[in-house]
């Protein structure tokens, strides 16, 4: 599918409109694609994603991790949808650098010429930082949330018994959140960089901005529990503080001097 053929300084509304269908379904194509893989290794994929809880339900109870068991349905499509739900967002992982530059592609005529050379970097560098913030909040994030909730329940004397669709609620959404939030300091580097932010400005408006994180944190945290929000808070207020950094090491250096 071609795109319009007019100069994009001198693209119209529609033709952008147009351009705009066309990154999508891009998009779209690429998430079907790695749909079409994922969907095949379903029970694989699975077993890896609740394997942080039977780690963590095996610390509370002694038990051997082949022998904890915590899953139950009450509806026959439960685990079916669910499966498949796990899928397309395994698929959206996968497919996320093609994501990342179809954005960039869209984005890029009304960029200057010396900006648009920043595209490799850009789509490199944002899919490094969400897949590493996914693995971040697998290996470590879901870990501690799931030994401190089950160190709660445990304590309470009470046995789990899980549905599997609620467990993908906070577990995708956990990975999905902590993913965006890793993005953070590309953010901060490319206003930086244009000179819409300064490092000195964050600095100056931190305590405002730990204000907004903490709202945020409330909101957006899934699940309805105070420690997930907490956590977040602290999370995304030590990206921000990094942020900093890399703020300040984007600046062109006339400004670090003013």
């Amino acid at each position: 599918m071609a795109l319009p053929e007019t100069p994009p300084d001198r693209m119209s509304f529609w033709e952008h409109l147009q351009e705009l269908r066309i990154r999508f379904i891009r998009i779209l194509i690429a998430v079907i694609a790695s749909f079409s893989l994922t969907y095949a290794f379903r029970f694989e994929i699975w077993e890896l994603v609740q394997r942080p809880l039977l780690v963590a339900i095996s610390k509370q109870t002694g038990q051997n991790i082949d022998q904890v068991s915590p899953w139950a349905f009450t509806s026959l499509t439960e685990p079916f949808f669910s499966l498949m739900r796990l899928s397309i967002w395994t698929a959206f992982v996968i497919a996320i650098p093609i994501v990342f530059y179809q954005i960039w592609a869209f984005i890029k005529p009304g960029l200057l010429p010396h900006e648009r050379n920043y595209m490799i970097p850009f789509v490199g560098v944002t899919s490094l930082c969400f897949i590493g913030g996914v693995t971040f909040a697998y290996v470590y994030a879901f870990q501690f949330l799931g030994d401190v909730l089950l160190g709660e329940a445990m304590g309470a004397g009470l046995r789990a018994n899980l549905h599997i669709d609620h467990y993908l609620d906070l577990f995708i959404g956990i990975l999905a959140m902590t993913g965006v939030m890793f993005e953070l300091p590309v953010l901060f580097y490319f206003l930086s960089r244009f000179r819409i932010l300064t490092a000195r400005k964050m600095l100056k408006y931190w305590r405002h901005a730990a204000v907004i994180i903490v709202i945020i944190s409330t909101i957006t945290t899934p699940g309805d529990v105070v420690v997930t929000s907490i956590f977040f808070s602290m999370m995304l207020l030590a990206l921000y503080m990094l942020s900093v950094s890399v703020a300040w090491l984007a600046e062109p250096k006339e400004n670090r001097k003013s």
